[in-house]
């Protein structure tokens, strides 16, 4: 039987809706903003006259870094970054989870505070830039990966979704069927564990798109830069003398170009999202059920 609803519900309802509907307005507006300030006259965008819609349009900002290859370089470099460094961080934290998420594993109880301990303390930016130096990393794509290879607090996440979700007797039933390691993890735990890989995979490849930091820390060699090290460059002239015949235009559009990058280093991301978005929440929420 369905309840009719009272004064209050709809009281409630309405205030949650507008609400939401706010938040949601004020976290869209900036991107929307972005979006349009790209394709307005440079004149309108300095002016501050680019409010709801595009004033002036014109399509020369996207013109301009259509011709720059060290954008779509930077570009193809973070799309190499964010597969192969997230493909190595799911493998690497799934690998330590799923032991440490069994109750048979000897001091896990240690582990998990020495896992929990890096969280709270770290060694800053000159240790950790002198231990990539002594391994020779430096100006390599290792620098980009191996450095954070593995997040503690999305190990914690992993470890807690396993040991509420993979119980211990399924575990066992397949080694009594003969099964291996490898094989229990590879044909059961994987498997079991799909909502709350697609929220390490959207943890992860956020953060290495993102990554602006170990670029400028590790990199000297303009053909590893990732977007966002071009994204922060966009501005100096000088640096891109390789414009060419669109550097005069540069010069005019340069708001308009800053606002065009923005646009073209944040649409991968937010197409991404739509696909591992009914995972997201499942996963999330079934990991937080147990410690």
């Amino acid at each position: 039987m369905t309840r009719r609803w009272t004064r209050g519900d709809w009281v409630f309802h309405i205030f949650n809706y507008t609400f939401l509907g706010l938040v949601a307005l004020v976290t869209l507006y900036p991107f929307y903003w972005v979006a349009i300030a790209s394709v307005s006259s440079p004149v309108e965008v300095v002016k501050g006259n680019v409010t709801l819609w595009p004033q002036g349009f014109a399509w020369t900002a996207y013109q301009i870094i259509g011709q720059f290859s060290p954008l779509w370089r930077a570009f193809g470099m973070s799309v190499f970054y964010t597969v192969f460094g997230t493909t190595l961080n799911i493998l690497l934290t799934m690998l330590m989870a799923y032991p440490l998420s069994r109750s048979w594993l000897p001091g896990r109880g240690v582990l998990s505070w020495l896992v929990v301990f890096t969280m709270f303390f770290g060694g800053g930016m000159i240790p950790s830039y002198l231990v990539v130096r002594a391994f020779g990393l430096l100006d390599t794509v290792w620098a980009m990966v191996l450095p954070g290879a593995m997040s503690a607090f999305n190990l914690i996440l992993a470890r807690t979704y396993l040991s509420a979700n993979l119980p211990d007797e399924l575990v066992e039933s397949a080694q009594i069927d003969g099964a291996n390691d490898v094989q229990i993890f590879s044909r059961i735990v994987l498997p079991l564990s799909v909502p709350i890989i697609a929220v390490l995979v959207l943890f992860y490849a956020v953060g290495h798109w993102n990554d602006l930091y170990s670029g400028l820390l590790y990199l000297r060699t303009d053909t590893l830069f990732p977007i966002q090290l071009v994204m922060r460059n966009i501005t100096a002239i000088n640096y891109y003398a390789g414009l060419g015949s669109t550097s005069g235009k540069f010069s005019e559009f340069r708001f308009n170009v800053r606002y065009a990058v923005i646009v073209v280093g944040t649409l991968p991301i937010l197409l991404v999202y739509p696909f591992v978005q009914k995972y997201f929440v499942k996963g999330v929420m079934l990991g937080s059920l147990k410690g």
